[in-house]
């Protein structure tokens, strides 16, 4: 069984967001969402209109998602690939050139999914006039 792990906030649940899980998903048999916990997010400077529960509920709610777990500090990644005996880890290719992910590529295999064009949370924000 391939396991597929992707992070993420998932904030104002959109299509861009559906994409990149159901093309996640694709890639093996069972996929591993880590969710981003709003004291996370919070040392980041973001926030979320909805809060860490909420978020999980929805996500676990989407078929393509078979797990749903914290996202609670940058350095939780490699226990996260090694715990949870994961062969592919998937981000957005707005994190290709980051070195956030680099060192993961000895213990399983990355993959940047192109991100959907014309939709993105901050923008969704700003339109409803808030801040992104």
């Amino acid at each position: 069984m391939k396991r597929v792990l992707t992070y993420g906030t998932f904030d104002l649940l959109h299509h861009g967001h559906i994409r990149l899980l159901k093309r996640a998903k694709a890639l093996g048999d069972y996929l591993v969402v880590a969710v981003s916990t709003d004291e996370f997010n919070a040392g980041k400077g973001k926030t979320s209109y909805h809060d860490y529960e909420t978020r999980k509920e929805i996500l676990e709610s989407i078929r393509f998602v078979d797990e749903v777990i914290p996202e609670s500090s940058w350095e939780q990644k490699l226990d996260d690939v090694k715990g949870h005996g994961i062969d592919i880890v998937v981000m957005g290719d707005d994190w290709a050139d980051s070195d956030r992910f680099d060192y993961l590529e000895e213990y399983c295999e990355l993959v940047f999914l192109p991100r959907t064009e014309g939709v993105s949370t901050s923008e969704i924000k700003e339109d409803l006039g808030g801040a992104g």
